[in-house]
């Protein structure tokens, strides 16, 4: 009796097993298996799960976990603090929308904006193993809520009027294509037009290899813009944030007449890691960000993100003076 118990209990083992398997090869996941490393369960996942809980949802961003220092803090806390961690001074990213409310003046019309219906197209019509490139804009319009990785507009600062183009780094890495280099042209443009100084916020990885030839050219065309916006005597200020590399630090991102980044942006052309991969040696681990490029003299400041504001208003007033005074 014994043996036959104990040849039934194997069965039963061995038939929960191979349950176990034919659900993992049906879903992937074996679900009897705790992996360590999978990311516990959102807010939002657990709001939809929870069919019988009270109405009252707990909000998304209840917690957040800085990924400088790995503190855990509050959600409240930490957007009153401009996604800025208040153990380490971590700055988070902000998208384009978060940024211009940041800079720009309270008020509703501080901010106007222009070239909003620009739209990138598929000119190589481009095909990669993630899909196509003309899928990617569509799924990245509707994930973002904006048409491309930039915002360019009219707005105010402490009162003192400026064009202003912000780059938006969760659209396609702020990669710039022909419509990025063509808001940011068209942006220069009015600068020069209207006499007015210019501040582009940089977030980008690069130029947009979907595009080939045409994302490089977009280079020569900002930096050609530029170039007449400083014979007008307009001034730029640069703004450089967390990452501005590649086509956008070898063209438009380096030109400004100022040059200001925000604490621990990774700043450069090519990330540690290449360079690493090219030189065959060790990089110093605070390589290509906002400090080394400072004691290298490649950046004017580093400007912690709630001193922005009155930061930029200053090199304004001072602008605004001398020209009052020539």
């Amino acid at each position: 009796m014994r043996d036959d118990d104990a040849a039934d209990r194997d069965g039963r083992e061995r038939g929960a097993v191979r349950s176990r398997v034919d659900d993992a090869a049906k879903t992937g996941v074996d679900r009897s298996m705790k992996d360590e490393a999978q990311p516990a369960l959102s807010v939002a996942q657990l709001n939809g799960a929870r069919h019988d809980a009270p109405s009252r949802a707990l909000p998304d961003n209840l917690a957040v976990k800085c990924p400088n220092c790995r503190e855990l803090l509050l959600g409240k806390d930490w957007e009153k603090n401009l996604k800025v961690c208040q153990k380490c001074g971590y700055h988070s990213r902000l998208s384009g929308p978060e940024r211009i409310k940041l800079l720009v003046d309270p008020e509703q019309d501080a901010f106007t904006e222009f070239a909003a219906n620009l739209r990138s197209t598929d000119p190589l019509r481009f095909v990669a193993r993630s899909g196509a490139y003309r899928d990617k804009l569509e799924a990245e319009r509707e994930k973002t809520g904006m048409e491309d990785a930039v915002i360019v507009g009219y707005g105010r600062i402490e009162g003192l009027r400026l064009v202003l183009a912000v780059m938006d780094f969760r659209f396609i890495g702020g990669s710039m294509g022909s419509v990025v280099g063509e808001k940011l042209t068209r942006a220069i443009e009015r600068a020069t037009a209207d006499r007015l100084p210019l501040l582009i916020a940089s977030a980008s990885g690069g130029a947009r290899q979907q595009e080939g030839t045409i994302s490089l050219m977009q280079m020569a065309k900002t930096s050609a813009a530029l170039t007449r916006l400083a014979e007008a005597g307009s001034p730029y200020i640069s703004l450089l944030t967390d990452p501005t590399t590649a086509g956008v630090s070898a063209s438009f991102a380096f030109l400004g007449d100022v040059i200001l980044a925000e604490p621990g942006a990774l700043i450069g052309f090519a990330g540690p890691r290449v360079i690493e991969q090219m030189m065959h040696q060790h990089l110093p681990k605070d390589v290509n960000t906002a400090e080394f490029v400072l004691k290298h003299g490649m950046i004017d400041g580093i400007v912690h993100r709630r001193e922005l504001r009155q930061t930029i208003a200053r090199y304004l007033r001072l602008h605004a003076g001398q020209r009052a005074d020539s």
